[in-house]
């Protein structure tokens, strides 16, 4: 996992490599390298973050209007200068940088080995140095395609060579985009290093070869045939790829997310009909219609978000619904079939697990849907219907503003289904609706109260350990609430259902404990304040999150923090609100990097 940049045109390289890079720099900080054309290939590399690739720039300035640049998470072989792209044969004069995972690596550097190649490093990407280099006959793309053909498992790939003045590049299940100037062009993983320089981009499928040269762009496949790309616009403002003032993207997204969550309802309900319109699904509502079950596959913070999304859709739909980790949907034989529905959830739409497992789902015939964040991505683009949910782009590793907003997808989707199925009442739908269209506001209400949240997240923030315990459909919430604090701050903490704390969980619990609770006013509140008094009891420290007009709870808790009240199924936008303010301030405080948490990066795009 790590950020590709590159660029070919008449402008100095290294300035927009560098930039590009600090655009890139959330998925992957381990290290920092580029390669420019300047009188041959001159290779620049650092361990640590982009800044420490720009301090060894000012000392050592490259000429030359074409170059490929690379941030590392690393993956084969530890963070070091020799493990840091861009890697170079034998000659020195062709160099890669590569995000991906090669899985026959050791098998072709075994055999390039015995022919005579000599390897500097520990990692995969290297190998495919040296096959461009073996295949070279004076045409690079070439020699690129016939390594494509040896290579096993992903890659997105920027190759350069001293001898040719152009750039190709390559992708198998790892996302490029082509930033189309004028006169010039960008290569990157992101959209997010590209928007400031042209809107008009191009998103590579798998098994394109993209070549940049004097005379253009071109891109064909395997087959040297060529192939007319559709050209799309980036839609966000460059903006919002800023900080803004707020000193981490983290606490600018946790900010955004009331203006977000109108932006992903915006034309799709009319709260007042309890009606909902989602285009996107349009073509195949015939097959929504008769399906028996659906299936929801992510990973990480998306699959907390399917948890939900599995209460919402058995609520108010009545179909039944399984949520599956896509790391482990891969490893089985799943009963999937065309009567079912599989709904791939990712913020980047690249995951490569959550995308390994909607191929599955589609070999098997079923319906597949997207709910994703980034226009263009392979999910949306492999899916056969689904919805974006437009919350702009997300820097933070942390996903704050992508969950609020497939949540807010999920009650859309929810609501759909029940009302084309027939399940769920006009007057039902229109009260779920009105309460969302609501939820913006009550968010803003509770971002008031940050000061007091901080002060909470103040007293724990030397804690090493945390519980956080949630009922019914707050539980996905305990979970994502204990997921946050882990990512960002390095404090341990589980989040369990409150009912399974008495079968095993509180053997942990003493003084040095903190217990945080969510309590909404559903049927289960009362077993839930019987669960505080257990905790009380064993000398527990308990922090609750309880809707405002609730005091039962004022007896056991050292802590609360109040939400306005709502239906409770839409509960869960408001309870993790302070959850995600915990786990920023806790990180804060303790002097943690919230943007760039150590061993992670934003898209996860290797299995």
């Amino acid at each position: 996992m790590c950020g590709i940049f590159g660029y070919f045109g008449s402008r100095l390289a290294y300035p927009l490599l560098l930039n590009g890079l600090r655009r890139l720099e959330y998925r992957g900080y381990d290290s920092a390298g580029l390669s420019v054309l300047d009188g041959g290939v001159r290779t620049l590399k650092a361990v640590g973050k982009v800044k420490n690739l720009e301090a060894l720039l000012d000392t050592c300035p490259l000429a030359g209007s074409v170059g490929i640049a690379h941030t590392r998470w690393a993956t084969h072989g530890v963070p070091s200068t020799q493990n840091a792209h861009p890697h170079q044969d034998c000659s020195g004069k062709i160099a890669v940088v590569h995000n991906g995972i090669i899985d026959n690596y050791k098998a072709l550097r075994t055999l390039l080995e015995s022919q005579g190649h000599v390897f500097t490093s520990d990692t995969d990407t290297e190998v495919v140095a040296h096959l461009v280099e073996e295949f070279y006959e004076g045409e690079l793309e070439e020699a690129v395609r016939k390594a494509m053909l040896e290579l096993e498992g992903t890659y997105g790939l920027a190759v350069v060579h001293a001898d040719e003045h152009k750039i190709v590049a390559a992708r198998k299940g790892s996302p490029l985009v082509l930033g189309i100037g004028e006169g010039e062009y960008f290569l990157a993983s992101d959209p997010t290093a590209i928007a400031e320089h042209t809107r008009n981009v191009i998103y590579l499928d798998d098994f394109n070869v993209l070549t940049l040269a004097e005379d253009g762009y071109r891109v064909t496949d395997l087959t040297k045939a060529p192939i007319d790309p559709k050209v799309e616009k980036i839609t966000w403002e460059v903006e919002e790829i800023e900080r803004g003032g707020f000193p981490y993207f983290m606490l600018k997204e946790i900010y955004e997310q009331p203006s977000r969550i109108l932006d992903t309802c915006r034309g799709r309900m009319n709260p007042s009909a309890g009606e909902v319109y989602l285009g996107g699904l349009r073509e195949v509502s015939d097959r929504l219609l008769k399906a028996r079950r659906i299936v929801i596959s992510s990973c990480g913070t998306s699959w907390h978000a399917g948890l939900v999304g599995e209460y919402l859709i058995e609520s108010l739909a009545k179909i039944p619904v399984e949520v599956e980790y896509s790391t482990e949907l891969v490893c089985k034989e799943p009963m999937l079939g065309p009567e079912d529905v599989f709904i791939a959830v990712s913020q980047s739409g690249e995951t490569a697990d959550t995308l390994a497992a909607l191929r599955l789902a589609s070999s098997r015939g079923a319906l597949t849907l997207g709910i994703v964040n980034v226009v263009g991505s392979s999910i949306a683009r492999q899916t056969d219907a689904g919805a974006y949910i437009h919350v702009g782009p997300e820097i933070g590793v942390a996903s704050t503003k992508a969950f609020t907003g497939h949540l807010t997808a999920f009650v859309l989707l929810a609501v759909y289904l029940g009302r084309l199925r027939g399940s769920l009442e006009a007057s039902q739908a229109s009260q779920i609706l009105t309460e969302l269209a609501a939820i913006p506001a009550h968010i803003e209400r509770i971002l008031e109260r940050n000061e007091d949240i901080r002060e909470i997240a103040r007293v724990y923030s030397r804690s090493s350990n945390f519980l956080y315990l949630g009922r019914g459909i707050n539980f996905p919430i305990a979970l994502e609430g204990a997921l946050k604090l882990k990512e960002v701050s390095y404090i341990h903490a589980e989040g369990i259902p409150s009912a399974e704390m008495k079968h095993g969980p509180i053997s942990l619990v003493d003084e040095t404990m903190p217990v945080l609770f969510i309590l909404s006013k559903g049927d289960g509140s009362t077993r839930v304040l019987g669960n505080m008094e257990e905790i009380r009891a064993r000398k527990g420290r308990i922090v609750a999150i309880v809707p405002e007009g609730e005091e039962r709870a004022t007896a056991y808790a050292d802590h609360l923090i109040r939400v306005p009240e709502v239906h409770e199924l839409l509960s869960p936008f408001l309870s993790v609100i302070p959850l995600q303010l915990l786990a920023y301030h806790a990180a804060e405080i303790r002097g943690c990097d919230v943007d760039k948490p150590r061993n992670l990066a934003k898209a996860v795009t290797v299995q």
